[in-house]
């Protein structure tokens, strides 16, 4: 087969196949006897698109939202009404608990932003409800913890938003290039994210708004005096609610990695890094920070910037693994496989669009169409496994393992860069009670820590 050919055929017919294996089950789940009873915390614009993305795949009544923000909620309960069959309005709620009492839900949503997502995620997991949950699925590692124990306690089915798993032309990639072996032994990987995301600016503080319940919304993080609508980036840019670029970004590239080359969890973490030119802004996040994740034979070397110019202009959120007979480079718009042997052709595979198959896609405010495909297969493999009972291809625990090591590179930064062993046996950092210590953030009252032995 020629090279064009061979392209053509592994974009079209390989990637196009794996969207249709999962489009037979995801017809086989809507005809099961009745709508799933569903719920979304945070109608941001991740949680709108993630659900939208479930009513596109499975028949689901959205029974219930919550969110802090009024006005957001009120617009969210008006678009699921125009989206689902029943065309009803969700009951809408602005405290989860609330809405956790009052509906038995099969599935529950979670895209609040990162600080909440341990209470959450336990509680509707407590409630009897399989969740899908947003990564970076804590803001520490005893939530990690705490989350998985709960989901294995009460026999849920947690799926975390690491839906690169579930992108047609990665999957491929695997297929075709790392399950054949054709990188040969594989010693490097590099994951890095040069986007310039890092909000950074000195709003006033002011009056919070009638609609917008601020203490709910900083709930168990620190309280900074209000300066306008945390929403999209602003909260992102600081670390009381989340872990910066590298808790953001780096997850799901390393993630990637990890299940491509089948790893656990790294044997030891290392992390560099600070605000070194961006230094005008309120923003405490890092933008510029290097770690790396120590496997066996084989490092996985983490670089973000927030200024500046890609490396390589055509991945600049991407990973790149490293084999003795070739590299394979990929991110969510497309993968190439280069072969060190330049008689061998080098394989290219695009990202697969469907753009006929969901026309509604075209007209969705701020909607990412090139991971709206892999977000459906996502939420059909987390169907399929509280179906058939088997854990879905993003567990939980898969999605822990990712968080605390890029939140562990955020502790050994913290520290000076020294290098952190995590042991998740003990939950501790060995031989380091400093770092252990880190391994728990402060809650604001009267919000309680979870812990892995009490949810």
């Amino acid at each position: 087969m020629d090279q064009l050919n061979r392209r053509d055929f592994l974009k079209g017919s390989a990637a196009l196949m794996t969207l249709a294996s999962f489009g037979l089950y995801g017809m086989d789940m809507k005809d099961r006897e009745g709508p799933f009873k569903v719920a979304l915390i945070g109608t941001g614009w991740y949680g709108k698109s993630d659900l939208f993305r479930l009513i596109q795949v499975a028949d689901v009544e959205v029974v219930a939202l919550c969110d802090v923000d009024k006005n957001m909620l009120k617009a969210a309960g008006d678009l699921v009404a125009q989206r689902q069959k029943s065309k009803n309005v969700p009951e809408l709620f602005e405290d989860y608990r609330e809405l956790l009492k009052k509906h038995k839900c099969d599935l529950v949503l979670i895209g609040s932003p990162d600080h909440w997502h341990a209470l959450q995620a336990i509680e509707a997991l407590k409630s009897g409800a399989h969740v899908y949950l947003q990564k970076p699925i804590s803001v520490d590692v005893i939530e990690g913890e705490a989350i998985l124990a709960a989901a294995r306690k009460y026999n849920r089915k947690c799926q975390i938003g690491t839906q690169r798993k579930s992108t047609p032309h990665l999957i491929e990639a695997k297929k075709q290039i790392i399950d054949t072996g054709k990188l040969g032994k594989i010693s490097h990987a590099e994951v890095c994210c040069y986007f310039h995301m890092r909000a950074n600016g000195n709003p006033p503080v002011e009056p919070v708004p009638d609609f917008f319940n601020y203490e709910m919304w900083t709930g168990p993080a620190p309280m900074r005096p209000y300066d306008g609508l945390p929403h999209i980036r602003w909260w992102r840019t600081f670390m009381e609610y989340g872990n910066g670029i590298t808790g953001d970004m780096c997850v799901h590239m390393l993630d990637t990695v990890r299940w491509m080359l089948k790893l656990g969890w790294p044997s030891q973490i290392t992390s560099t890094g600070g605000i070194f030119v961006q230094k005008e802004g309120k923003s405490n996040i890092s933008d510029t920070q290097t770690a790396i994740f120590e496997f066996p034979e084989l490092n996985v070397v983490w670089q973000h910037r927030t200024w500046g110019n890609p490396v390589d202009p055509e991945y600049p959120w991407s990973f790149k693994i490293f084999g003795e007979k070739g590299m394979l480079a990929g991110s969510t718009m497309q993968a190439d496989y280069f072969p060190y042997d330049q008689k061998e052709e080098k394989i290219h595979f695009d990202c697969v669009f469907e753009r006929e198959q969901y026309p509604e896609d075209l007209t969705e405010d701020r909607i990412e169409l090139n991971a709206a495909p892999a977000t459906r297969l996502h939420m059909k493999n987390w169907l399929e496994s509280i179906d058939k009972d088997t854990l879905p291809i993003a567990d939980v625990e898969e999605g822990h393992i990712s968080t605390a090591s890029c939140i562990l590179a955020n502790i050994s930064m913290e520290l000076g860069g020294r290098p952190l062993r995590y042991d998740p046996k003990t939950r501790t950092v060995i031989n380091d009670p400093e770092a252990t210590a880190k391994l728990r953030r402060p809650y604001r009252g009267p919000w309680v820590h979870p812990e892995p032995n009490k949810v």
